[in-house]
């Protein structure tokens, strides 16, 4: 299945970390997707047209290190963040909405935690709960898209079965975007994941003071047992459940996403 258009418009915005890229659709109040890794702005495709839909304007922004975006000199959540305010100063974008999905999540827990007027609510979508608990575990662990590269190509295939059981059955196209993607940032592609489990949350989160929706997909065996977590410790954050929702969750259920985020935005 072709996806949506992704955008009216796409450009770069010039921040001092270096030109990044942008695409956008709608108008109304703005909506700033983070996306996860190692994804791209691709991951809002069908997601941008539905916001679109429901009078808001969706931008999303591949973040620094990935997709079309310069790259890092760092592979952090805070180098993240940074290349996030740079571009809200670069676009002069006030009142924003911050979604972010997984590591987009993380990314937007940070950014929120700083405090910047710029920011008047957060959508945080299967993100993780980063306690020392988490880093131990991802410590300890060989990698979660990390395959040696053969000669023959195997490794392809290797990163796509890796990657399956995150994805439905019969939406082999889903899972092709996800590929592209990450071969673009193939020299690192552990790069994001290693951000996120060195991040130290516990101390971040308290400093959150915007509203906040939690948006958990219930077949995401990674993120959704994280949302008791989130949601006690945000105790006045609004909660949404895609029932099918799965890793691709913007992908596969862009209107359920886009409806909450309507609801959520004044």
């Amino acid at each position: 299945m072709t996806p949506a258009p992704l955008a009216a418009r796409r450009g770069y915005a010039d921040t001092p970390l270096g030109p990044l890229h942008w695409v956008e659709a709608g108008q109304g109040p703005t909506v700033l997707c983070l996306h996860q890794t190692p994804r791209s702005v691709d991951e809002y495709a069908e997601l941008l047209p539905e916001l679109a839909r429901r009078g808001l304007r969706g931008i999303a922004k591949d973040t620094v290190g990935f997709g079309a975006s310069a790259p890092a000199s760092e592979h952090s959540i805070e180098a993240y963040a940074d290349g996030v305010e740079a571009f809200l100063r670069a676009r002069d974008l006030a009142g924003v909405t911050l979604l972010g999905h997984h590591t987009g999540g993380v990314v937007a827990v940070e950014v929120a935690a700083r405090r910047p007027s710029r920011l008047a609510r957060v959508v945080l979508s299967s993100t993780p709960w980063t306690d020392e608990a988490f880093r131990e575990k991802r410590r300890s662990s060989p990698g979660i898209d990390h395959v040696e590269t053969r000669d023959d190509g195997s490794h392809l295939s290797e990163l796509w079965r890796r990657r399956a059981a995150f994805y439905p059955a019969g939406r082999p196209d889903v899972l092709t975007r996800f590929v592209r993607d990450a071969l673009v940032v193939a020299d690192s592609l552990e790069a994001g994941h290693r951000a996120v489990g060195a991040y130290r949350m516990e101390h971040r989160l308290p400093l959150v003071e915007v509203p906040v929706l939690l948006v958990g997909a219930a077949a995401d065996p990674y993120a959704y047992p994280h949302l008791p977590e989130l949601s006690a410790r945000l105790p006045g954050a609004e909660v949404v459940v895609v029932e099918e929702g799965m890793v691709p969750l913007m992908e596969l259920h862009a209107p359920e996403v886009a409806e909450a985020v309507r609801r959520f935005v004044p």
